[in-house]
């Protein structure tokens, strides 16, 4: 994508790959939301109904906790 620019590269060092990270981000998100607008409940709902496997441990939505609008 930037083969000739080296102040991409040397930022790349610095600060890591932003632009990638955003990507991943934006990728889940639109994966969490094809979800709820599939099933009407956000994927870290349906986790909760399944068995206690994952208790304790945070969820990855993007969404702050708290209620949401339906």
């Amino acid at each position: 994508m930037f083969k000739d620019a080296p102040i991409y590269h040397q930022l790349v060092a610095e600060r890591g790959d932003v632009p990638a990270r955003v990507r991943d981000a934006a990728s889940t998100i639109r994966r969490e939301l094809d979800q709820v607008m599939r099933t009407g409940q956000p994927s870290s709902a349906l986790q909760a109904e399944a068995p206690a496997a994952g208790q304790g441990q945070r969820s990855a939505s993007a969404l702050p906790p708290g209620p949401h609008p339906r």
